[in-house]
């Protein structure tokens, strides 16, 4: 119950960071692009407060000097007192936010921009000599006009003034207020507070909306990596518009990498799968060479000891009658026969295996070679009371070497021989298949158990021992009979009926 419960807090856990880890690259991208557009309205701010005034009063004295420049090539020319100069007079005063009165060397205004005459005139007059109520400081002066900023203690305002002297010797006074600009300053720096405070709300909206369409993919591309880690290459990255960009180029990678990585694995897995087969065919040749040498000690084993016991008997003269010495003589003979027989059939299978047996194709008639190999059984025939049919009258002709196929043959028939029971009756047909004849050997009998027919090719392999010990046999015949037809690269078998045994075995008829 614990373990049940640990486990669902731990699917718990990694759910959340799994959501944790999908808003995550989300908040870094608003957080940043948020702290950059804060930043650049604080700097902004900033730059607003502590240059802008500056820049303004630069701009302004800018303004004074070509008023000035105007004014005093409009007094060389004559139009200055003219009405053809009065709208562009005002149009210098109203848009450089500019006061301006011309004064002669009398003290009579010939020219102001306001109404109130005296009073200005007296302003300026306090301004030029009234030291000890303003604050002056000079901002640029030449021999005909000083340009100085001024504070107004009394008034509690400062101002940008100019006054000089025009060609004619007339003097000119200008003046322009400074207290506009700080409240522009002010204005200017609340309204960028408001759109500040908007345009990060503004922005952190459309952020959020513009990073999920660049963050779904990337974690799209997360979680296809992270199943890929897990071998799952059924996940493939979508592109999820026409217009492909770096991401979705980057999913095509994925996803090519994803295809070779399975290509990879599975050549890797196929190979791993050919090496473990080779292994279990290394092991299974080890364990066949000592089954083989095993069953050969076993076979020569039995023959050895009767010859040693009869040749034992023979000098020990233990029947001293010349029947008893032919008699062990022969026995000492036959086993001798027995064990040569074996030994070489055992050479001839160990040249087929490892291809050292060399191989003739010639063409040569089929029903010759098995109606030769039928004549020389018919004492075996006779002697077992086997009937045996072969109708085949017509020559077959096929490609193979002869004497191995012969050898095929007298084996099947052997076999056919020494195991026919009931109506003891063989068939041997051959079956002509398009551009091969398969040759059956049919004897009746007792079928071949299931389980025993897959071992039958093996060397030494018995399904009855007894019987087979009983007519001299070695089991060496039908894995001699294997090996020869695999050097033919052709096929051969044996199917069960209900009333006996049919081995085949098949040769090309054509020339390919």
């Amino acid at each position: 119950m614990k373990t049940i419960k640990h486990k669902i807090l731990l699917d718990k856990r990694e759910k959340k960071k799994e959501k944790n880890n999908s808003g995550s690259l989300t908040r870094k991208i608003v957080t940043i692009i948020i702290c950059l557009v804060a930043g650049t309205l604080m700097l902004c701010w900033v730059l607003n407060t502590a240059f802008l005034e500056k820049y303004y009063v630069m701009n302004q004295q800018n303004t004074l000097l070509k008023g000035f420049a105007t004014i005093d090539e409009a007094n060389e020319s004559g139009e200055l007192y003219s009405s053809d100069f009065d709208v562009e007079f005002d149009n210098l005063c109203a848009n450089g936010n500019i006061t301006i009165m011309i004064i002669s060397a009398d003290r009579t205004i010939l020219r102001s921009s306001v109404n109130n005459t005296q009073k200005m005139l007296i302003e300026f007059m306090d301004i030029i000599f009234g030291e000890r109520q303003n604050e002056t400081t000079v901002l640029l002066q030449n021999e005909n006009y000083v340009i100085q900023r001024q504070k107004d203690k009394r008034l509690d305002s400062e101002y940008l003034v100019l006054y000089g002297t025009l060609s004619n010797g007339n003097l000119i006074l200008m003046r322009s207020a400074l207290e506009s600009i700080r409240e522009s300053v002010k204005i200017s720096n609340r309204f960028l507070g408001v759109v500040g405070v908007f345009s990060i709300i503004v922005s952190a909206v459309v952020i959020v909306f513009v990073s999920r369409g660049i963050t779904m993919p990337l974690l799209e591309l997360t979680d296809l990596s992270k199943r890929m880690t897990e071998l799952d290459f059924e996940a493939k990255y979508k592109p999820r518009a026409k217009r492909k960009d770096e991401i979705d180029e980057l999913g095509e990678h994925m996803n090519e990498m994803s295809r070779t990585l399975e290509r990879t694995i599975s050549e890797l897995k196929s190979a791993n799968n050919q090496l473990q087969i080779d292994i279990e065919k290394k092991t299974q040749i080890d364990e066949m060479r000592k089954e083989f040498l095993s069953n050969v000690s076993h076979e020569l084993k039995t023959p050895l000891a009767l010859i040693q016991g009869y040749a034992e008997g023979l000098k020990e003269c233990i029947n001293d009658d010349e029947q008893s010495r032919e008699f062990y003589c022969e026995v000492i003979m036959d086993e001798a026969d027995k064990m040569n027989r074996m030994v070489k059939k055992l050479l001839t299978l160990n040249q087929l295996e490892f291809g050292n047996e060399v191989i003739t194709m010639e063409r040569f008639d089929l029903t010759e070679l098995i109606q030769g190999v039928i004549n020389s059984s018919g004492i075996l025939l006779s002697q077992n009371q086997i009937t045996l049919t072969f109708s085949e009258n017509k020559p077959i002709f096929v490609w193979a070497d002869e004497f191995k196929v012969e050898e095929v043959v007298t084996n099947y028939l052997s076999n056919a021989i020494h195991h026919a029971q009931g109506e003891k009756r063989i068939d041997i047909t051959c079956r002509q298949m398009e551009d091969k004849v398969r040759v059956c050997v049919f004897n009746t009998g007792t079928p071949i158990p299931e389980e025993d027919i897959e071992n039958i090719w093996i060397k030494f392999y018995k399904v009855d021992k007894a019987r087979t010990r009983e007519y001299g046999g070695s089991g060496i015949g039908l894995s001699i009979v294997k090996a020869i037809m695999e050097s033919f690269h052709q096929q051969c078998g044996v199917i069960n009926y209900e009333d006996g045994v049919e081995f085949w075995f098949e040769l090309e008829t054509k020339t390919h």
